[in-house]
Protein backbone atom coordinates (compact mmCIF):
# COMPACT_ATOMS: atom_id res chain seq x y z
CA UNK A 1 0.00 0.00 0.00
CA UNK A 2 2.68 2.70 1.02
CA UNK A 3 3.91 1.96 -2.39
CA UNK A 4 0.53 2.45 -4.05
CA UNK A 5 0.18 5.79 -1.98
CA UNK A 6 3.57 6.95 -3.73
CA UNK A 7 2.73 5.82 -6.99
CA UNK A 8 -0.18 8.16 -6.52
CA UNK A 9 1.64 11.09 -5.14
CA UNK A 10 4.37 11.11 -8.29
CA UNK A 11 0.99 11.65 -10.86
CA UNK A 12 -0.23 14.79 -8.24
CA UNK A 13 3.38 16.03 -8.54
CA UNK A 14 3.36 15.96 -12.02
CA UNK A 15 -0.15 17.13 -12.07
CA UNK A 16 1.41 20.39 -10.07
CA UNK A 17 3.98 20.77 -12.77
CA UNK A 18 1.72 20.93 -15.44
CA UNK A 19 -0.46 23.29 -13.74
CA UNK A 20 2.62 25.50 -13.29
CA UNK A 21 4.16 25.13 -16.72
CA UNK A 22 0.62 25.85 -18.23
CA UNK A 23 -0.61 28.44 -16.18
CA UNK A 24 -3.63 27.45 -15.18
CA UNK A 25 -5.97 28.48 -12.41
CA UNK A 26 -6.08 25.00 -10.85
CA UNK A 27 -5.09 23.13 -8.28
CA UNK A 28 -5.69 19.61 -6.53
CA UNK A 29 -7.61 17.79 -4.30
CA UNK A 30 -6.07 14.42 -1.87
CA UNK A 31 -7.89 11.94 0.09
CA UNK A 32 -5.94 11.13 2.85
CA UNK A 33 -6.88 7.29 2.64
CA UNK A 34 -5.54 7.33 -1.22
CA UNK A 35 -2.39 8.42 0.36
CA UNK A 36 -2.18 5.45 2.50
CA UNK A 37 -3.73 7.04 5.98
CA UNK A 38 -5.27 3.61 6.96
CA UNK A 39 -2.02 1.81 6.11
CA UNK A 40 0.44 4.66 7.86
CA UNK A 41 -0.71 7.65 8.85
CA UNK A 42 3.24 9.17 9.03
CA UNK A 43 3.55 7.63 5.35
CA UNK A 44 0.24 9.87 4.21
CA UNK A 45 1.42 12.91 6.42
CA UNK A 46 5.06 12.80 4.84
CA UNK A 47 3.15 12.48 1.00
CA UNK A 48 0.89 15.35 1.44
CA UNK A 49 3.13 17.35 3.29
CA UNK A 50 5.53 17.19 0.05
CA UNK A 51 2.79 17.96 -2.07
CA UNK A 52 2.28 21.20 -0.36
CA UNK A 53 5.54 21.99 -0.19
CA UNK A 54 5.78 21.59 -3.37
CA UNK A 55 2.77 23.70 -4.23
CA UNK A 56 3.87 26.36 -1.92
CA UNK A 57 7.44 26.73 -3.67
CA UNK A 58 5.82 27.16 -7.25
CA UNK A 59 5.75 30.71 -8.83
CA UNK A 60 2.63 31.55 -8.31
CA UNK A 61 1.94 29.57 -5.14
CA UNK A 62 -0.51 27.03 -5.78
CA UNK A 63 -3.07 25.02 -3.23
CA UNK A 64 -4.09 21.60 -1.63
CA UNK A 65 -6.98 20.66 -0.75
CA UNK A 66 -7.24 17.79 1.87
CA UNK A 67 -10.98 16.25 1.06
CA UNK A 68 -12.55 14.85 3.84
CA UNK A 69 -13.73 11.35 4.29
CA UNK A 70 -16.52 9.49 7.18
CA UNK A 71 -16.63 10.68 10.94
CA UNK A 72 -14.02 8.81 11.74
CA UNK A 73 -11.60 10.80 10.09
CA UNK A 74 -12.97 13.91 10.50
CA UNK A 75 -10.60 15.33 13.50
CA UNK A 76 -7.56 13.51 12.58
CA UNK A 77 -7.57 14.93 8.97
CA UNK A 78 -8.28 18.18 10.37
CA UNK A 79 -5.25 17.81 12.71
CA UNK A 80 -3.15 17.20 9.82
CA UNK A 81 -4.59 20.44 8.12
CA UNK A 82 -4.12 22.82 10.76
CA UNK A 83 -0.55 20.93 11.55
CA UNK A 84 0.17 21.20 7.92
CA UNK A 85 -0.82 24.79 7.34
CA UNK A 86 1.64 25.88 10.19
CA UNK A 87 4.79 25.25 8.84
CA UNK A 88 6.86 27.98 7.40
CA UNK A 89 6.03 28.42 3.67
CA UNK A 90 2.68 26.57 3.98
CA UNK A 91 0.32 29.22 4.83
CA UNK A 92 -2.84 29.42 1.98
CA UNK A 93 -0.90 26.68 0.33
CA UNK A 94 -3.39 23.99 1.89
CA UNK A 95 -6.83 23.91 2.76
CA UNK A 96 -9.87 21.81 4.37
CA UNK A 97 -13.43 20.35 3.55
CA UNK A 98 -16.15 20.84 6.16
CA UNK A 99 -19.56 18.64 5.66
CA UNK A 100 -22.35 20.70 6.99
CA UNK A 101 -24.60 17.84 8.00
CA UNK A 102 -22.20 17.27 10.70
CA UNK A 103 -22.88 18.85 14.73
CA UNK A 104 -19.68 19.76 15.12
CA UNK A 105 -18.95 21.68 11.69
CA UNK A 106 -19.63 25.05 13.28
CA UNK A 107 -16.86 25.01 16.02
CA UNK A 108 -14.53 23.70 13.22
CA UNK A 109 -14.94 26.29 11.04
CA UNK A 110 -14.63 29.12 13.36
CA UNK A 111 -11.20 27.26 14.38
CA UNK A 112 -10.08 26.62 10.27
CA UNK A 113 -10.81 30.41 9.84
CA UNK A 114 -8.94 31.99 12.91
CA UNK A 115 -5.78 30.42 11.26
CA UNK A 116 -6.69 31.77 7.86
CA UNK A 117 -7.23 28.51 6.40
CA UNK A 118 -9.01 28.28 3.03
CA UNK A 119 -12.30 26.30 3.57
CA UNK A 120 -14.48 24.11 1.13
CA UNK A 121 -18.10 23.48 2.58
CA UNK A 122 -19.98 21.00 1.02
CA UNK A 123 -23.25 19.24 2.67
CA UNK A 124 -21.84 15.58 3.23
CA UNK A 125 -21.72 12.68 0.97
CA UNK A 126 -21.69 9.59 4.11
CA UNK A 127 -24.35 8.01 6.31
CA UNK A 128 -23.66 9.75 9.52
CA UNK A 129 -25.50 8.77 12.83
CA UNK A 130 -28.18 10.96 14.08
CA UNK A 131 -26.02 11.58 17.13
CA UNK A 132 -23.20 13.53 15.26
CA UNK A 133 -25.32 14.29 11.73
CA UNK A 134 -28.47 16.26 10.78
CA UNK A 135 -30.41 13.32 9.06
CA UNK A 136 -33.43 15.69 7.36
CA UNK A 137 -32.25 17.48 4.04
CA UNK A 138 -34.04 20.92 5.43
CA UNK A 139 -31.78 20.61 8.70
CA UNK A 140 -28.68 19.97 6.35
CA UNK A 141 -29.63 22.96 4.72
CA UNK A 142 -30.10 25.49 7.00
CA UNK A 143 -27.02 24.61 8.66
CA UNK A 144 -25.40 24.55 5.11
CA UNK A 145 -26.23 28.50 4.46
CA UNK A 146 -25.43 29.42 8.68
CA UNK A 147 -21.89 28.08 7.87
CA UNK A 148 -21.85 29.34 4.09
CA UNK A 149 -22.58 32.56 5.42
CA UNK A 150 -19.90 32.88 8.19
CA UNK A 151 -17.42 32.27 5.74
CA UNK A 152 -18.35 34.24 3.38
CA UNK A 153 -18.08 37.17 6.07
CA UNK A 154 -14.82 35.90 7.07
CA UNK A 155 -12.55 37.80 4.41
CA UNK A 156 -10.79 33.94 3.77
CA UNK A 157 -11.08 32.99 0.27
CA UNK A 158 -13.60 29.72 0.58
CA UNK A 159 -15.24 27.15 -1.80
CA UNK A 160 -19.13 26.70 -1.55
CA UNK A 161 -19.65 23.13 -2.83
CA UNK A 162 -23.06 22.90 -3.85
CA UNK A 163 -25.52 21.89 -7.13
CA UNK A 164 -28.29 23.11 -5.13
CA UNK A 165 -29.73 26.47 -6.78
CA UNK A 166 -31.81 27.38 -3.82
CA UNK A 167 -28.37 27.55 -1.91
CA UNK A 168 -26.45 29.79 -4.59
CA UNK A 169 -29.00 31.83 -5.03
CA UNK A 170 -28.98 32.45 -1.43
CA UNK A 171 -25.08 32.96 -1.76
CA UNK A 172 -25.51 35.45 -4.92
CA UNK A 173 -28.01 37.17 -2.45
CA UNK A 174 -25.76 37.17 0.34
CA UNK A 175 -22.94 38.13 -1.53
CA UNK A 176 -24.65 41.34 -3.03
CA UNK A 177 -26.55 42.20 0.72
CA UNK A 178 -23.25 42.21 2.37
CA UNK A 179 -21.03 43.50 -0.69
CA UNK A 180 -18.49 40.77 -0.77
CA UNK A 181 -17.03 41.21 -4.04
CA UNK A 182 -16.74 38.14 -6.17
CA UNK A 183 -13.47 37.81 -5.73
CA UNK A 184 -13.80 36.54 -2.06
CA UNK A 185 -14.98 33.44 -2.76
CA UNK A 186 -16.01 30.88 -5.27
CA UNK A 187 -18.83 28.34 -6.33
CA UNK A 188 -17.37 24.50 -6.75
CA UNK A 189 -19.16 21.77 -9.20
CA UNK A 190 -18.49 18.53 -10.27
CA UNK A 191 -17.89 18.54 -13.88
CA UNK A 192 -21.03 17.37 -16.19
CA UNK A 193 -23.36 18.30 -13.38
CA UNK A 194 -25.09 21.37 -13.68
CA UNK A 195 -23.40 22.55 -16.64
CA UNK A 196 -26.19 25.50 -17.73
CA UNK A 197 -25.92 26.45 -14.12
CA UNK A 198 -22.25 26.66 -14.05
CA UNK A 199 -22.05 29.01 -17.89
CA UNK A 200 -25.24 30.96 -15.91
CA UNK A 201 -22.98 31.89 -12.69
CA UNK A 202 -19.88 32.66 -15.15
CA UNK A 203 -21.91 34.89 -17.85
CA UNK A 204 -23.19 36.65 -14.02
CA UNK A 205 -19.51 36.93 -12.80
CA UNK A 206 -18.94 34.86 -10.49
CA UNK A 207 -16.19 32.17 -10.06
CA UNK A 208 -16.99 28.95 -10.84
CA UNK A 209 -14.07 25.74 -10.36
CA UNK A 210 -15.58 22.42 -11.45
CA UNK A 211 -13.80 19.13 -10.33
CA UNK A 212 -12.73 16.25 -12.74
CA UNK A 213 -12.01 13.23 -11.37
CA UNK A 214 -8.04 12.22 -12.94
CA UNK A 215 -6.28 9.43 -14.25
CA UNK A 216 -7.37 6.03 -14.81
CA UNK A 217 -8.54 5.20 -11.82
CA UNK A 218 -11.52 7.65 -12.24
CA UNK A 219 -14.00 4.53 -12.59
CA UNK A 220 -13.81 3.03 -9.27
CA UNK A 221 -13.40 6.35 -7.32
CA UNK A 222 -16.87 7.42 -9.12
CA UNK A 223 -18.31 3.73 -8.20
CA UNK A 224 -16.97 4.23 -4.71
CA UNK A 225 -18.56 7.80 -4.37
CA UNK A 226 -21.69 6.55 -5.46
CA UNK A 227 -21.35 4.00 -2.89
CA UNK A 228 -20.79 6.01 0.11
CA UNK A 229 -24.45 6.97 -0.20
CA UNK A 230 -26.96 5.69 -3.35
CA UNK A 231 -28.74 8.50 -3.30
CA UNK A 232 -25.68 10.57 -4.98
CA UNK A 233 -26.95 7.70 -7.90
CA UNK A 234 -30.42 9.13 -8.23
CA UNK A 235 -28.70 12.54 -7.77
CA UNK A 236 -26.29 12.39 -10.85
CA UNK A 237 -28.58 10.81 -13.04
CA UNK A 238 -31.04 13.49 -12.67
CA UNK A 239 -28.70 16.55 -13.19
CA UNK A 240 -26.21 14.59 -15.20
CA UNK A 241 -28.02 16.57 -18.95
CA UNK A 242 -28.72 19.55 -17.23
Amino acid sequence: MPKKAHHSALLYEQILDEINARRLDANVSVKLTHMGFDVDENVARDIVGGLVAKAAAMQPKNFVRVDMEGSPYTQRTLDLVHNLHGLPGNQGCVGAVIQAYLFRSEKDIEDLLAKGIRIRLCKGAYKEAGDIAFQQKSEVDENYVKLMKIQMKSGVYHGLATHDESIIQQAVAFAQTEKIAPSGFEFQMLHGIRRDLQQKLVRDGWNVRVYIPFGTEWYPYFMRRLGERPANALFVVKNLFR
